[in-house]
């Protein structure tokens, strides 16, 4: 692909190679190349692997003459474009010339050429390839903003429809714990409605926190509470809020972490809402009686912490996005449990705020998923 500031090539054609250099001496300057061919062969090859701004032919040559090559260029696609400037020693009369410019010249010269003159119409065709050039990266780069907006509409309707899902359903549990407070006294009853009502209001603060959590980070305005922390400590954290998720759906949990301390300088906090999520995507992804595992150690003073489980996995062309905002691995047995799409971007962004990263390590269809975040760890 062509870019902008790539040279600019042109292209000389004569059968006698002192004509060759004068000319390439002539029009030579820094960010041109010059391409030499000593007949119309030569001169079709080169035009085929080479965007030329400007050709200059000579009339009379043995074999295919200039006015014959004029004509192939005009007949072949990579070539129709390219200006072609006649150059002849013979006598220019009318006749000549129309059948120079019925080939597609822009113009005749005639031998012996004055530099300046050939310069400066030179110029004027480098220049416009220049700008050509310009105008087609900038359509490329119309193209393709265009193509990311059709992108990020697409995903922020695909995320209004789950976010609309996802708040339904806690609403309706809410409304039908009011609607049976009201009509029955049952103490023992009212006491477990009371408590799907709380796990339904902390999903929906979940929902909503996540949300500002992105705005936040997007206008620069979230701040870590970065501390000496334990790495340890951090983890129990993360398993404690995940571990509700993962028991329900009866997965086998192990976990291996350091029993030396490891220090890290971070938002304990963050940190820990980091892993969760993970530990909870693991849980959502993994059907019932899977098995998760959370694995930590220090490699070149770089805390790792993996995130394994044994569930749907992540599609191939689904690898390269998964962090990016809205994106979703479709589930296509637990639809109502796939999520908004924000933790894993979310936990990017947190951990760059970090000094840290969070990436896929392996997935396969079918074979379950590892993911990895890595942090710098402190000195003892």
């Amino acid at each position: 692909m062509t870019r902008v500031d790539d040279p600019i090539h042109f292209l000389l054609v004569d059968d006698l190679p002192e004509n060759l250099l004068a000319l390439e001496a002539l029009l030579q300057r820094e960010g041109l190349v010059c391409l030499k061919a000593r007949s119309g062969d030569e001169a079709l090859e080169l035009l085929l692997s080479h965007d030329v701004a400007l050709a200059l032919l000579d009339v009379q040559m043995p074999g295919m003459d200039g006015f014959q090559l004029a004509e192939f260029m005009r007949g072949a696609e990579v070539s129709r474009h390219v200006p072609i400037i006649f150059l002849t020693a013979g006598t220019a009369d009318r006749q000549r010339r129309f059948r120079g410019y019925e080939a597609g010249a822009v113009d005749f010269l005639q031998k012996p050429v004055e530099g300046d003159i050939l310069r400066s119409k030179a110029n004027v065709f480098f220049d416009l390839h220049r700008q050509r050039r310009q105008i087609m990266a900038q359509r490329d780069e119309l193209e393709a903003l265009a193509e990311a907006l059709k992108t990020v509409d697409r995903h922020k309707n695909e995320f209004l429809a789950v976010l609309g899902h996802e708040i339904r359903n806690p609403v309706m549990a809410l409304n039908a714990g009011l609607h049976f407070l009201r009509r029955r006294k049952d103490p023992q009853k009212t006491d477990e409605i009371h408590a799907q009502m709380e796990r339904q209001v902390a999903h929906l603060t979940r929902l909503v926190d996540d949300m500002l959590d992105i705005s936040r980070i997007d206008q620069g305005k979230i701040a870590l509470s970065k501390e000496r922390v334990s790495l340890q400590t951090v983890l129990e954290f993360a398993v404690e809020a995940s571990r509700a998720q993962i028991d329900a759906a009866g997965h086998l949990f192990a976990a291996d972490i350091p029993a030396e301390p490891v220090c890290l300088h971070a938002d304990a906090t963050r940190l820990a809402q980091v892993v969760s999520n993970l530990l909870n995507n693991a849980a959502r992804y993994t059907p019932a009686g899977g098995r998760i595992a959370l694995q930590a150690r220090v490699v070149d003073r770089f805390a790792e912490i993996d995130v394994s489980d044994t569930g749907i996995g992540i599609p191939p062309d689904m690898q390269a996005k998964i962090f990016d905002l809205f994106a979703q691995v479709k589930s296509p047995t637990e639809r109502a449990q796939e999520g908004l799409g924000i933790g894993l971007a979310l936990g990017k962004q947190l951990m760059e705020l970090h000094g840290g990263t969070i990436s896929l390590a392996s997935s396969r269809p079918g074979a379950g998923s590892t993911f990895r975040v890595r942090l710098p760890v402190l000195e003892a």
